[in-house]
C-alpha cells in the first residue's frame, strides 16, 4: 500500500493539519492501492498564504528566469516518466501503454508548446503608431487555484500549472482525489527542478472541501477548473462573491460527421477515438452522424470495430481499453446503456453488464447504438464511457442541425474527401474545436469550448494569456534612460 498523506506547501512536504485518510482505489481490481489525506481549511489557508508570500518575488522574476525553471521541469520528465505512467495506470485505470504514450507524454508535448509560445509574448509593447506613448503591459493575475480532473491527470495539470508559472503567478493545485498519485510525482519533479518555495503548492482534497475553500478564498485571484458542467456551475457561484476570474473546461458531446466518401477507415477511426481512455474524455466523438447512403455499412463497421476492441486490466500491455474510474461511474454508464435500450435505440454491439470472463473491476463492454434519435437520453447526456450513438443524416444542412443541437460545444469532427465541404462544415459547427479527417490540432492550438463545455482556452499562447492581466499605461516616457 502506497502512503502519501503529506501536502507540498511552501517548498516542503508537510503533514495535514487534521489527517483524514482517503483510499485510492485501483479500478482494475476494486482494491485500495494507496492512501492519501484530504485537506481542510487550515491546509488550504497555509498553501494560499505560502503562495501569497511568494508572489512578489516570482512576479518580479525576469521572463527568462521563469522560462529556465520550466526547462528544468521538462528535464525532470525523462527520469520520472515511467513513475507518472505507472501512477496514472494504477489510480484511474489507463492501460499502461496508453499511460506511457499519451497520458504521461502529454507533459513534454505541452511544455514544449508553451515555451515556443512564451518566446513570442511581448510583455510590454506600444498600443500602436497612433499612440506611441500608450503602453500595454502584461502582468500575472496573482495567486491562482487550479482544480484538475481524474480522467487525463497529467494533461490537465500541465495545461494549468505550466502557463501559470510562465505568467508569473503562484499556485495552489488541488488534483482529483481519484487520481492524486501522479500529481504527487509531478510535485516531486517541480521540487527537484528548483521551483522557489511557495510558488507551487499542492493540497489534496475533495471538491466540497479544498475545492470550495479555494473557490471562495479572498486571497485567490483566479480559479481554473476542469471537470463536469455541474461542478463548473457550483464553482462559478462560489467564486462570484470574491469576483475571481474563473476559467472552465467542462464536458462535451462531440459530433463526428461521416460522409460516404470518407470510407471505412473514418468509421473505424471514429469508434476507436470514442473508446479511447474507456470513453472518459470530454472531447470524445460520442455521436457519429453518417450520410444516409453509407449508414447501414457504417453501422456494421462500427459494430465490428467495437466487438474487436479488447478490454483488460490497466497493468497489461497492449491496445485495449481499461476500466472506468470507479463504481459510481460504472453505475452511471450502465444506467445510460439501459436507458438507451428502453428508449428504443438499436443495440448493435456491447450492452449492459461486465465483459465476458470478467468478475471484478469497473469494466464496461464497448457499446454501439444505431438508429439513435436526437431526443434520446444517450444523444443528449455526456456518458463518459465507451458508448457510441449512431444516427443518419440526409445532407450537410441536416448534419449541421443535428451536430449543433446540443448545449455542449467542445470538439466536433468531420470526415470527408471533399476539402471544400470540410471547410464549410468547420465554420458552421458550433464548438471551440473542429478536427477533420483524423488530423490532430497543431501543437500549441487552444483547447476549449463554448456553451456548457465552458469557455477556457488552454494550451499555447492562449493558455498563458488566461493567467495574465492587461494594463494600459499612458504618458510613457519615450526618452527615459534605460
Amino acid at each position: 500500500m502506497i502512503e502519501k498523506r503529506d501536502f507540498y506547501i511552501d517548498g516542503r512536504w508537510v503533514a495535514p493539519a487534521s489527517p483524514r485518510d482517503c483510499e485510492v482505489i485501483d479500478p482494475s481490481t476494486e482494491e485500495p492501492c494507496a492512501v492519501i489525506s484530504l485537506g481542510d481549511q487550515a491546509d488550504t489557508d497555509a498553501a494560499v498564504a505560502a503562495a501569497r508570500r511568494a508572489l512578489p518575488g516570482w512576479r518580479a522574476t525576469p521572463p527568462a528566469e521563469r522560462r529556465a525553471v520550466v526547462e528544468r521541469i521538462l528535464a525532470q520528465y525523462e527520469s520520472r516518466k515511467e513513475d507518472l505512467a505507472q501512477a496514472m495506470s494504477r489510480e484511474m485505470g489507463a492501460p499502461i501503454d496508453l499511460a506511457r504514450n499519451s497520458q504521461a507524454a502529454a507533459l513534454p508535448g505541452h511544455l514544449k508548446a508553451f515555451l515556443r509560445a512564451f518566446d513570442e509574448i511581448e510583455w510590454l509593447r506600444p498600443l500602436g503608431e497612433h499612440a506611441p506613448d500608450t503602453m500595454i503591459a502584461l502582468e500575472p493575475i496573482g495567486v491562482v487555484g487550479l482544480i484538475t480532473p481524474w480522467n487525463w491527470p497529467m494533461n490537465q495539470v500541465t495545461l494549468k500549472v505550466i502557463p501559470a508559472l510562465l505568467a508569473g503567478c503562484t499556485i495552489v493545485l488541488k488534483p482529483s482525489e481519484e487520481s492524486p498519485l501522479s500529481s504527487i510525482v509531478f510535485a516531486e519533479m517541480l521540487d527537484a527542478a528548483g521551483v522557489p518555495a511557495g510558488v507551487f503548492n499542492l493540497v489534496n482534497g475533495d471538491g466540497a472541501g479544498v475545492g470550495t475553500q479555494l473557490s471562495t478564498h479572498e486571497d485567490v485571484e483566479m480559479i481554473s477548473f476542469t471537470g463536469s458542467t455541474r461542478a463548473g456551475r457550483a464553482i462559478s457561484k462560489a467564486a462570484a462573491e470574491t469576483l475571481k476570474r474563473v476559467t472552465l473546461e467542462l464536458g462535451g458531446k462531440g459530433a463526428n460527421l461521416v460522409f460516404a466518401d470518407a470510407g471505412e477507415k473514418a468509421v473505424v477511426r471514429g469508434v476507436r477515438h470514442c473508446m479511447q481512455n474507456t470513453g472518459q474524455s470530454c472531447n470524445a466523438p460520442t455521436r457519429m452522424l453518417v450520410e444516409r447512403g453509407f449508414y447501414d455499412e457504417a453501422v456494421e463497421i462500427a459494430a465490428r470495430t467495437a466487438q474487436e476492441t479488447g478490454v483488460g486490466p490497466a497493468s497489461e500491455e497492449g491496445r485495449h481499453i481499461g476500466p472506468l474510474v470507479n463504481k459510481a461511474q460504472w453505475d452511471k454508464v450502465q444506467g445510460l446503456i439501459e436507458t438507451g435500450i428502453k428508449e428504443g435505440a438499436r443495440l448493435v454491439a456491447g450492452g449492459p453488464g461486465l465483459p465476458e470472463g470478467v468478475n471484478r473491476g469497473y469494466f464496461v463492454r464497448p457499446t454501439v447504438f444505431a438508429d439513435v434519435t436526437r431526443d434520446m437520453t444517450i444523444a443528449r447526456e455526456e456518458i463518459f464511457g465507451p458508448v457510441l450513438s449512431i444516427m443518419p443524416f440526409e445532407d450537410e444542412a441536416e448534419a449541421i442541425e443535428i451536430a449543433n443541437d446540443t448545449p455542449y460545444g467542445l470538439t466536433n469532427y468531420v470526415q470527408s474527401a471533399d476539402p471544400a465541404r470540410r471547410n464549410r462544415l468547420a465554420l458552421a459547427l458550433h464548438s471551440g474545436m473542429v478536427e477533420m479527417n483524423g488530423r490532430p490540432r497543431g501543437a500549441g492550438a487552444p483547447f476549449g469550448g463554448v456553451g456548457q463545455s465552458g469557455r477556457a482556452r488552454e494550451g499555447g499562447v492562449w493558455g498563458i494569456e488566461e493567467f495574465l492581466e492587461v494594463k494600459a499605461i499612458s504618458g510613457w516616457g519615450l526618452d527615459a534612460a534605460e
